[in-house]
């Protein structure tokens, strides 16, 4: 098997040479750029949300933070919306039949506005001009023409009254209120009280008996004053109401005229105009000094300003500003936020509403639209998504009210009419959150029927370099920065592949590279320059990890201190250099651990002290067993695997977790078992399958940066590196500080493919191969390995 050869520099990073960008400054990229193609499964989701007209094909768009979900979502939408028709106005008014259950109208978009003023001039118009109409000499002349004819008829009845009396020897008596009394004449005079009492029993007899006669007769003729007056008033009335419904007819005939093709509109202003001529009492003009007579059956003026309140009209959803359909995107999706809510107003100590205190929420104002939601803000809010989804299922809005769900202490409300939904809801999320909708809401995967799947790196050539480049252009254009030249450009495409940890992707990232631009163009106008460079881009990534690495830092002067033993040089029997990544934070770092090794006679096999502590995790005790597994494969064909060895990560006293590490463990113990000491010059990373073979594990730039920081800080030999799986060359995207190095020959990486490529750039020895016998070579590391597994087998044969 030949010696694996160390990588030259060009293949530890994917640099794209700034000459490659065909812009000399971002200036020069054009406004009319298109959706980066990258996100092919998302926006087919979204393309088939807008074609298809039903009401459970909502899209779910489901992708990691950071991949700017938000803003895919938005700049599909935004040149669709705006080729769509502007939604109606929707209206709520007073319902004249059930004031208890407002009406909702749907109006072409602005007409709200204009109606609510329309009606406002038209009923402060009519107020206005009824006190002068009330004052015309036409009108004053028919009122007391009327009162004339009434005063007349009331007088001969009257007069016909004391005729009667009379003539049956009584007088009349009428005072001011209309009462009627009746005095009985004797001898031509009238007798009062005291002399009525005085005579003798039997004429007071006959004098009584013809009063009763008279009165009977007379009441006839106040049933005729009281229905004259009845008539009268009637009369005086309708000429009122004549008046007050020319004056409505005038100003509200021209909104009769523009909206006689709307069925609603024409209907709701026809009940405005009867209850008009209903509420006569309320327009009549209000005698000076009469404020606060309401209690003597006169409207009082407060109580008539809000009684006019019923006139209004409340701008539920106002679209007079609206171009094509809406796109509203709630930050804050409460239950009233989403789906609106009515309030309430406190009046003489208790809750009032009406139909003017219905507010709207972020569904009904993108009804016509879309209504876009993260369903991490969502989640936080569970009535709001159950009320959503009652919203969606039913295909209508009805205006949720918190008192509703509170029985107890329920107060009086009112019942809006519902509104109809026409609207696409796009959800926002993870995939761990997609997943649990479906697994414990049944209502979700039927009116979210299509999920959006965003993808995180698309591959690197060079058709998406090209429409990466024109993205970033609109992110720079978008947010006012200063220009970015070619180099910088170059720069964010490899930073990209950088966070993709992938020489062949980019990150689609695109929030995480534009906080790095707003970094650099920040540098870049502190020092007074037009464009943004290279220069100020690798400041601003310098920055970003300066002010995360101080941890990073902490551990590295502790192997500086050696209070971490890690050797970078010399020779030792059963160690090795493993490797591991940590994260703190959004800041991920390599660190070294020594993996430590004994082997013995006895059937203990071997012991993983992680595991025994509590420390190891699953998948790094699965690792564990391979090893034993490989061991058997290739050395327990004639004879017992007996032994007792164990592996630990030395002075490492967190959980331990994952198979890359499995690679340098395995060395550790082959050179434990054949007594050959590994160079620690080297360090491992990779994992290990049962057969040898070294797969790919992830975070190796992160690891090879790690031990070469603690290399430097040491001083570089020119023979130190890392052995790391041949599967994840592609990743790498090491620094331009490690790539110089290895270009000079002062650090070096190796690219495997089996654990016997491993151990022999670890050990010097070759590891043998099995010959047609079944033995090793006798100048190979897995002959000595052999023999030490045969001795410990016979050693624990005889202490039996």
């Amino acid at each position: 098997m030949p010696k694996p050869k160390a990588l030259p520099a060009k293949r530890l990073r994917a640099t794209l040479a700034p000459e490659r960008i065909p812009y000399a400054d971002s200036n020069a990229i054009s406004e009319k750029t298109r959706l980066i193609p990258s996100q092919p499964r998302a926006l087919m989701a979204l393309e088939t949300g807008l074609s298809i007209d039903d009401p459970g094909f909502n899209v779910f768009v489901a992708g990691e933070a950071n991949l700017g979900r938000t803003y895919l979502v938005t700049t599909f939408l935004e040149p669709r919306a705006a080729r769509m028709p502007v939604p109606d106005d929707l209206l709520y008014v007073h319902n004249f039949m059930d004031q208890d259950k407002p009406q909702l109208l749907s109006v072409p978009a602005g007409r709200g506005k204009r109606l609510k003023k329309q009606l406002a001039d038209a009923l402060a118009a009519i107020r206005k001009e009824l006190p002068k109409r009330m004052d015309e000499d036409s009108f004053v002349k028919k009122r007391d023409k009327l009162a004339r004819s009434f005063a007349d008829r009331r007088e001969d009845l009257l007069r016909d009254m004391e005729a009667l009396a009379s003539k049956q020897g009584f007088e009349l008596d009428m005072d001011e209120q209309g009462g009627m009394t009746l005095y009985p004449l004797v001898e031509g005079k009238v007798v009062s009280e005291a002399d009525y009492d005085r005579l003798e029993p039997r004429l007071r007899k006959t004098l009584k008996t013809r009063g009763d006669s008279i009165l009977t007769e007379m009441t006839k003729s106040l049933r005729l004053i009281s229905k004259e007056e009845q008539d009268f008033q009637e009369d005086q009335r309708s000429l009122e109401k004549s008046v007050l419904g020319r004056l409505a007819d005038k100003h509200l005939n021209p909104l009769f005229q523009e909206c006689r093709s709307h069925e609603g509109m024409s209907g709701y202003l026809k009940a405005v105009r009867k209850d008009i001529l209903e509420s006569l009492d309320n327009f009549m003009p209000q005698p000076e000094g009469m404020s606060g007579l309401g209690m003597l059956g006169m409207p009082d003026p407060a109580s008539a300003e809000d009684f006019f309140g019923r006139y209004d009209v409340n701008r539920f959803v106002d679209n007079c500003c609206t171009k094509g359909a809406p796109i509203v995107i709630e930050d804050h999706p409460t239950l009233t936020n989403l789906l609106g809510c009515i309030e309430r107003e406190a009046e003489m100590g208790a809750l009032y509403t009406d139909f003017s205190l219905i507010k709207s929420g972020a569904l009904h104002k993108a009804n016509g639209g879309f209504l876009v939601l993260r369903m991490e803000d969502l989640v936080q809010n569970p009535d709001a998504w159950d009320g959503l989804l009652r919203a969606l299922r039913a295909g209508k809005a009805r205006i949720e009210d918190p008192g509703e769900s509170q029985e107890h202490s329920r107060a009086r409300t009112i019942q809006p009419e519902p509104i109809p939904l026409d609207v696409r809801v796009i959800l926002v999320g993870s995939d761990m959150i997609y997943e649990a909708l479906l697994d414990v809401d049944d209502r979700f995967p039927k009116l979210f029927k299509l999920k959006a799947h965003m993808q995180d790196n698309v591959p690197r050539n060079a058709t998406s370099i090209r429409q990466y480049v024109s993205t970033l252009g609109r992110i720079i254009r978008k947010a006012e920065l200063l220009p970015f030249d070619r180099g910088a450009l170059a720069g964010l495409v490899d930073y990209a592949s950088a966070m993709a940890e992938d020489q062949k992707q980019l990150s689609l990232r695109f929030p995480q590279a534009r906080e790095v631009m707003i970094e650099a163009a920040a540098l870049a106008r502190k020092a007074k320059l037009k464009v943004v460079g290279r220069k100020e881009l690798d400041k601003a990534l310098a920055n970003r990890k300066f002010r995360a690495n101080l941890y990073e830092e902490e551990f590295l002067a502790d192997y500086d201190r050696e209070l971490i033993k890690v050797s970078t040089t010399g020779q030792a029997v059963g160690r090795a250099n493993g490797l591991a990544v940590v994260m703190y934070g959004d800041h991920e770092f390599g660190l070294t651990h020594q993996i430590a090794c004994t082997v013995g006679v006895g059937h203990g096999g071997i012991i993983d002290l992680e595991r025994e502590a509590e420390l190891g995790g699953p998948i790094h005790t699965k690792g564990m067993m391979i090893l034993k597994s490989y061991l058997l494969g290739l050395f327990a064909q004639d004879k017992p695997l007996v032994m007792t060895g164990s592996l630990a990560f030395e002075q490492s006293y967190a959980g331990i977790e994952g198979d890359s590490a499995s690679g340098a463990e395995l060395a550790a113990l082959l050179s434990a078992l054949a007594d050959v000491p590994v160079n620690l010059s080297l360090s491992f990373t990779g994992a290990v399958s049962q057969s040898g073979a070294i797969m790919a594990v992830g975070g190796v730039t992160s690891k090879i940066e790690g031990f070469f920081k603690i290399c430097k800080r040491r001083k570089l030999t020119g023979k130190q590196g890392v052995i790391m799986p041949k599967d994840n060359v592609d990743h790498l995207m090491l620094s331009d500080e490690v790539c110089a190095a290895v270009d000079k020959g002062l650090f070096h990486i190796y690219p495997v493919t089996r654990i016997e490529e491993a151990m022999e750039l670890l050990t010097g020895l070759p590891a043998g191969r099995k010959t047609a016998k079944g033995k090793f070579p006798t100048s190979s590391l897995y002959h000595r390995v052999d023999g030490r597994l045969a001795e410990l087998a016979e050693l624990a044969d005889t202490s039996k």
